[in-house]
């Protein structure tokens, strides 16, 4: 999927982020802390001859509404050959903190809208959708792990629907509390530690490359 030359955009909200700096504007610049910077560091140090650009465009705060507001900025005009999407737990959370969510139903025509409207601009892009996950400590409650379990759902078949790749977050951190309690993974359930990052980019890096 990813080509010599090519340009990978993450989009999302705070785990994309990772306190990303907003002035480096160049490729391969200010990709944050997380699973982004995690996955661009390994296959440009693995893909030196490839010419990758990595870029990240991930918002803090932002629900599907917020990044489809910003798609023409954020998405098209920076041409990427491949898009990877992280989007979807703002929409329960600022629900259940503020009453300010998006409903499922709202999440799946935006998200839909969203891709349509990418690929209508981009008809040779590489999608990745990346599925939407939380752990049950920290902030999150029974009622998101039931709101998001239908959030993941949409993700899912959007994925099919558009023939994308799948990164299965959520099934890789339900396999590694097996090894180590949510809090290690996650600390407030939603936001990754360091080493929840770096199974992210294993996870991103596998199901995108294979490897």
């Amino acid at each position: 999927m990813i080509k010599p030359n090519d340009i990978i955009l993450f989009q999302g909200d705070s785990i994309t982020d990772a306190g990303r700096e907003r002035e480096a504007t160049g490729a391969n610049a200010g990709l944050g802390r997380g699973y982004a910077f995690l996955t661009a560091a390994a296959l440009l140090a693995d893909r030196p001859a490839d010419k990758l650009q990595f870029l990240n465009r991930g918002i803090s705060g932002n629900r599907i509404v917020d990044l489809y507001a910003r798609i023409k900025a954020d998405v098209i005009n920076l041409k990427p050959a491949v898009l990877s999407v992280l989007i979807g737990v703002n929409d329960t959370w600022h629900e259940f903190g503020s009453k300010n969510g998006v409903a499922v139903p709202k999440y799946e025509r935006v998200y839909t809208d969203f891709l349509n409207e990418v690929k209508a601009a981009l008809p040779d892009i590489s999608l990745v959708l990346c599925e939407p996950f939380v752990l049950p400590c920290g902030h999150v409650t029974k009622d998101w792990i039931v709101e998001m379990d239908q959030r993941r759902a949409v993700v899912k078949k959007l994925s099919q629907q558009f023939n994308t790749v799948f990164v299965p977050f959520q099934a890789m951190f339900d396999a590694a509390q097996k090894q180590a309690p949510p809090e290690y993974w996650t600390g407030d359930g939603v936001h990754p530690t360091a080493a929840g990052h770096y199974r992210m980019a294993q996870a991103w890096i596998q199901a995108v490359t294979g490897g």
